[in-house]
């Protein structure tokens, strides 16, 4: 079937320019020249996209971006066509539900991608909205179901979206659903923690740079905009970038384009930007810290993830499917919940959401015994929980200890570990890798030295990369 689009716009060369456009990219155009005019079309044909100026006789193309989204639910994408530099006038088309904008002079190999992606919107819908998609985000607390509704909503536009919520929340996996679920699905989902590129380094890590513009560039290299081409941007704590980078970040949203260090072209971008941060970025730009035209830029819509203690009743589905997951990983079955730990993980408040309980039970799932999981086994910290009995502990004996703790402080400290997690790793494989070499690679003679069960011990194994 071939695409059919509405063109809005008063002006006869404007309107001439954009048709002939469209028919040859194989899409059948019919124009209107006022806001009732439209009107009357869109009660009589099927549309795949519109596309309309901002200046219309009878009114303007926010009223028309409003009527679609009111009469047609927002299934429609429509695209408003604004004066250059108009940016007010853009992120309020946005935030109404525009798919998407074009500044005049019309730049058309812009409009053809701007086309070419709507027209994908509409095929891929569907199968974007069948049962049998993937589910990123688990749990049937209404908070949840309010938060995948606004997803399914935002991902059929091309806007940006501000994603907040505490660290550990799963801001990344609503990023991927958004991703997933609108038509550049099919393209990269690059994300970026901007807290973990150096500030020296981060204008080549975004922006790339080419072969010799500075001593170490043996290559050109694309960035990050670039490798994430035709698809999505995942910038998350975006409110960790230093005002020199968002300055350049707003310059690249706005024109679309980036310059490459050593380069003196700017290069075409076609990305779409998601951004999160566990900051109150509104506080950030009142205490100086963000720019507040980048903050109005990014924030045109906001989707909030949930805390974990607000979704109580979703712990137990997710408790089954990550202990599955780790199971599967471990070539094990699956342990059970006590009712006991259940209701103990249910009272807690978890600071750090479901990456914590990720964490609780990956441990809790190492020193179970007989397939269950007992409150003692999660080991949870008594400030946050309002359990009253005390959970128990296991410590390890002394002698698996690591020998040298300044040894260890000191690597840490100087860097030669880019992160904690790094860090706790490396001493939990040499202190295991020592227990093995002290009983020969006798793997239950290990694991009774280091104070844990044979499973524990080959779980970690498997985890650690040891196994052989």
């Amino acid at each position: 079937m071939q695409p059919l689009a509405l063109v809005v716009d008063d002006e006869p060369d404007i309107c001439e320019l954009l048709t002939l456009t469209l028919q040859r990219m194989d899409v059948l155009c019919h124009t209107a020249t006022s806001l009732a005019d439209a009107r009357r079309l869109l009660a009589e044909h099927s549309y795949h996209f519109c596309l309309t100026d901002m200046r219309l006789p009878d009114g303007d193309g926010l009223e028309l971006v409003e009527v679609i989204q009111r009469e047609l639910d927002g299934q429609l994408p429509v695209a408003v066509i604004t004066a250059h530099g108009n940016t007010d006038t853009a992120i309020s088309a946005l935030k109404l539900g525009a798919f998407d904008f074009v500044s005049k002079p019309v730049d058309l190999e812009r409009l053809r991608s701007l086309v070419q992606l709507a027209l994908r919107l509409n095929r891929e819908r569907d199968e974007r909205s069948a049962p049998s998609a993937p589910r990123l985000l688990l749990g049937e607390a209404p908070l949840m179901r309010k938060l995948r509704a606004q997803i399914a909503k935002v991902a059929r536009s091309d806007a940006p979206i501000y994603i907040s919520g505490e660290s550990g929340s799963g801001k990344e996996l609503a990023a991927r659903s958004i991703h997933l679920q609108g038509p550049r699905a099919e393209q990269p989902f690059i994300a970026v923690n901007c807290g973990a590129i150096p500030s020296e380094l981060m204008e080549s890590e975004f922006f790339g740079h080419k072969k010799g513009s500075f001593t170490g560039a043996h290559r050109d290299k694309p960035g990050l905009f670039q490798s994430a081409a035709g698809g999505t941007l995942f910038l998350d704590e975006v409110a960790d970038l230093p005002l020199p980078m968002q300055v350049k970040l707003l310059r690249t949203i706005q024109e679309k384009a980036v310059r490459p260090i050593g380069a003196s072209q700017e290069v075409a971008v076609d990305v779409r930007i998601l951004c999160a941060t566990h900051r109150d970025l509104a506080r950030e730009v009142a205490e100086g810290r963000f720019r507040s035209d980048l903050y109005y830029r990014i924030n045109v819509i906001e989707i909030q993830v949930p805390p974990l203690r607000e979704r109580a009743g979703d712990i137990p589905l997710l408790a089954d499917t990550i202990l599955r997951r780790i199971a599967k990983s471990a070539g094990t079955a699956p342990p059970e919940l006590a009712p006991g730990a259940v209701g103990a993980l249910q009272r807690y408040s978890f600071p750090g959401n479901v990456r914590q309980l990720e964490n609780i039970l990956e441990r809790a799932f190492t020193l179970c015994e007989e397939g269950f999981i007992q409150v003692e086994d999660l080991n949870l910290d008594q400030d946050a929980a309002t359990a009253p009995s005390k959970p128990a502990t296991r410590p390890q004996p002394a002698e698996a200890l690591p020998n040298s703790h300044e040894q260890y402080q000191g690597q840490f400290e100087t860097g030669h570990y880019g992160s904690l997690d790094e860090f706790l790793e490396s001493i939990e494989r040499q202190t295991i890798e020592s227990a093995l070499q002290d009983t020969r690679w006798n793997r239950t003679a290990a694991a009774q030295k280091l104070g844990i069960s044979f499973r524990s011990l080959r779980y970690r194994l498997k985890k650690l990369g040891l196994e052989d």
